[in-house]
C-alpha cells in the first residue's frame, strides 16, 4: 500500500487527500500534516474560550462563485451545498464588487468546516503540530524531517504549504528543485495583513444594518464582519462576534511588530469607525504573513512537479490563486499528477 503525505491541512491539501481517496485505483495510507494545532489554513475558524458556539473566521469570509467556475466546478459547490456546509449569503456586505452571475456563499459553521469536511472524507491520518523541516531521498522513498519526533518515510509526498515555506526546507529537495524551478517559486509573492477576532457576551447588541464592510478611507482596517449575522446566526444565547482585516500596507508596515501592540493599534482604528462598542471579552489576534497571493508561479498549471520517481508535487494558491475556486483547481491538477503513480 502506498504511503502518501499531505503536508499542509488547507484546502488545496484536505481536498487532496478526499479525492485522492476517492479516485485512487487502489487503497493507499494516507496521512496529512500541518503545523498549526488545528485545521483550516487561510480558512481558519476560532472559537471564544468562553463558548464555543462563538466563533470568528479569522482568514476566508465568504466564498463568491463566479459563472466561469459554476459550471466547472459545479459538483464541489453541489457537494457542500446539500451537506448544508455552504449556505447563499443572505445579509448585505457593504461595499462589496459583485460582476454578473456571481453568487456569495458562507459556511455557517465556520469556512473551516469545509477543509474538515474533506478531510474527514479522506480518512486520513491527520496530526498537528507537525513543522516539517527537511526532505531526504533514501531507498527510493522520502524521508521526512520534523522538528519533534522521528523522520518517517513516504512513497509519494505532496507539498501544499505556501510556497515561501517549500523553500526553506533543507535536505536533498534543496538539490532536487532545478535552477528553473526554484526561479518561479522564488518569483510567488504573497500580500500580508493581520485578522482581530472579538468576542462579546450573550445578549450585547451591535447594532448595524449590515453584516460585512468594506472599508476604503481608513489607513487600517480594510474590512469588518459581524460574524455571527454574516452567517445569519443571530441568538440571545451565543454572544456576538466581529471580525477586523487590516489593509495589506498596514500589515507589511507593522509585520515584525508584537501582536499585542498590532491588536491596540486596530482597536483605536476601530473605534473611529465603530464608536462606542462595548468591551469584548475576548480577542484573537492573527498574523497573516502569507495572506492571498498576489503573484503566483507562471507555467504551472496548478502544480510543479519537482521528482517523479518517487513522486514530489506542489500544490495550493502559489500555482493559481487564492480563493476557493483557485484551491479546487490545483486540487485537480496535483490529483491527476498523483493518478499516474498510484
Amino acid at each position: 500500500m502506498a504511503r502518501v503525505l499531505i503536508v499542509g491541512a488547507g484546502l488545496t491539501g484536505s481536498l487532496c487527500a478526499a479525492l485522492l481517496r476517492r479516485e485512487a485505483a487502489r487503497p493507499v495510507h494516507l496521512a496529512v500534516w500541518d503545523k498549526a494545532g488545528d485545521s483550516g489554513g487561510r480558512m481558519a475558524t476560532t472559537s471564544s474560550p468562553y463558548d464555543p458556539q462563538s466563533t470568528v473566521d479569522l482568514g476566508a469570509q465568504y466564498i463568491t462563485r463566479t459563472p466561469q467556475y459554476a459550471q466547472k466546478h459545479q459538483s464541489f459547490y453541489d457537494e457542500l451545498l446539500a451537506h448544508g456546509i455552504l449556505k447563499p449569503l443572505t445579509y448585505p456586505i457593504e461595499g462589496s464588487v459583485m460582476k454578473a452571475g456571481d453568487s456569495n456563499f458562507v459556511a455557517p459553521q465556520g469556512v473551516s468546516s469545509i477543509i474538515k469536511h474533506y478531510l474527514k472524507e479522506s480518512g486520513a491520518n491527520i496530526r498537528f503540530r507537525q513543522c516539517v523541516t527537511q526532505i531526504n531521498l533514501k531507498n527510493n522513498k522520502w524521508e521526512v524531517s520534523k522538528e519533534t519526533g522521528s523522520p518517517e518515510q513516504f512513497d509519494i509526498v505532496v507539498l501544499t504549504m505556501p510556497v515561501p515555506q517549500i523553500l526553506l526546507l533543507k535536505g536533498d529537495i534543496v538539490n532536487l528543485i532545478s535552477e528553473h524551478q526554484r526561479q518561479e517559486l522564488e518569483s510567488v509573492s504573497y500580500s500580508s495583513r493581520y485578522a482581530l477576532g472579538l468576542f462579546y457576551e450573550a445578549g450585547t447588541k451591535i447594532d448595524v444594518p449590515w453584516a460585512g464592510q468594506y472599508i476604503t478611507s481608513n489607513p487600517c482596517i480594510r474590512f469588518i464582519s459581524i460574524d455571527n449575522k454574516k452567517r445569519n446566526i443571530v441568538s440571545s444565547e451565543i454572544g456576538p462576534s466581529l471580525v477586523i482585516h487590516t489593509t495589506v500596507s498596514f500589515g507589511v508596515t507593522h509585520l515584525e511588530r508584537d501582536v499585542e501592540e498590532v491588536e491596540e493599534l486596530i482597536f483605536q482604528q476601530l473605534e473611529n469607525i465603530l464608536p462606542g462598542l462595548p468591551q469584548p471579552v475576548a480577542t484573537k489576534c492573527q498574523k497573516w504573513r502569507h495572506s492571498q497571493v498576489t503573484n503566483p508561479a507562471a507555467n504551472t498549471l496548478g502544480q510543479m512537479t519537482l521528482h517523479l520517481k518517487p513522486l514530489l508535487v506542489c500544490g495550493g494558491d502559489g500555482f493559481t490563486h487564492s480563493n476557493f475556486d483557485g484551491c479546487v483547481a490545483s486540487a485537480l491538477f496535483v490529483l491527476e499528477a498523483l493518478k499516474k503513480h498510484i
